[in-house]
């Protein structure tokens, strides 16, 4: 976005005026965020704001999309769709000509990591930052966004929860803390001394104006994959695949689905049912033909 505002006309006083009116209608920061990436995007693209692009211009970008990835993704075009509308009519001008293509849904599962991956990363973390972010990602299951907006008031050692506050959908819940991670924490705070968001940055360290102290989303990104890596972990991991690893470890536990359901924040049962696809759930493990296939044939 910064770039846009550098090097379209016009483009950071539509940026102010699409805020204040995301704000005013409720909707949450990430939204903007959301939106704005995808406004940016297209706005360099052209080198003029959506605003002065004709409906012929946005559907050769979407077109343009579409050719240069080949396989578009549905959240890509979802999220650029409905950025350039709310855009429009924020500024009252036509979106009707906007619909969102149609995309054939990839019924994808997502990447879990093993117990042992995930003690692999904590244990190969240098920073205790680092270690805690991955722990309280993992040990909580929240969204990356979630562990951004966490503050020093949320936690409750004597409960040993934490409290969500305006997560996705806009809804609070309440998270049991672990007592591996209640040590870390209290140990963690000690040495940083954080002084709002558990993860910010001190005031300190800025020099004037209004900023946001919150841990960047790229921070988190960079620290999850930093630590994959430094585990020799093949698969692709990034911040939500903690959350899955957290929702399918419960699930073998024992743990009930609907339970899981609430501490994920799930506004629907559906989204949760697909852990009882990955979650190996039966008595009997299962096994390969070439398992027993060697054995009975190596001794012959």
């Amino acid at each position: 976005m910064n770039q846009a505002k550098r090097e379209v006309p016009g483009f950071a006083e539509l940026l102010q005026r699409f805020e204040r009116t995301v704000s005013v209608l409720g909707r949450s920061q990430s939204t903007f965020q959301n939106y704005s990436r995808h406004v940016a995007a297209v706005s360099l693209h052209f080198g003029k704001i959506p605003t002065e692009l004709d409906p012929e211009q946005i559907h050769d970008y979407l077109f343009y999309l579409q050719k240069k990835s080949k396989s578009p993704s549905q959240s890509y075009f979802k999220h650029t769709v409905y950025g350039l509308r709310f855009l429009l009519k924020s500024e009252g001008l036509s979106y009707d000509f906007l619909s969102l293509p149609e995309i054939k849904k990839e019924k994808k599962l997502p990447v879990v990591l093993s117990k042992q991956e995930v003690w692999l990363m904590l244990s190969g973390c240098k920073l205790l930052k680092h270690k805690i972010l991955i722990g309280i990602l993992y040990g909580c299951g929240l969204r990356c966004m979630e562990v951004r907006n966490l503050r020093l008031c949320d936690l409750d050692f004597d409960r040993k929860q934490l409290k969500v506050v305006q997560g996705k959908g806009k809804k609070d819940r309440y998270l049991p803390l672990s007592e591996h991670l209640i040590r870390g924490l209290k140990k963690y705070i000690e040495a940083e001394k954080p002084e709002d968001y558990l993860f910010g940055e001190p005031r300190g360290n800025r020099a004037g104006g209004e900023f946001d102290s919150r841990y960047s989303q790229r921070g988190v990104q960079w620290a999850v994959k930093q630590a994959s890596k430094t585990a020799k972990i093949l698969k692709e991991v990034s911040v939500h695949t903690l959350r899955h690893s957290f929702a399918t470890h419960l699930l073998e536990d024992g743990m009930d689905i609907l339970s899981i359901k609430n501490l994920l924040g799930h506004e629907s049962i559906d989204t949760t049912l697909v852990y009882l696809q990955i979650a190996q759930l039966s008595t009997q493990k299962l096994f390969s033909p070439l398992d027993t296939l060697f054995e009975e044939c190596r001794s012959k």
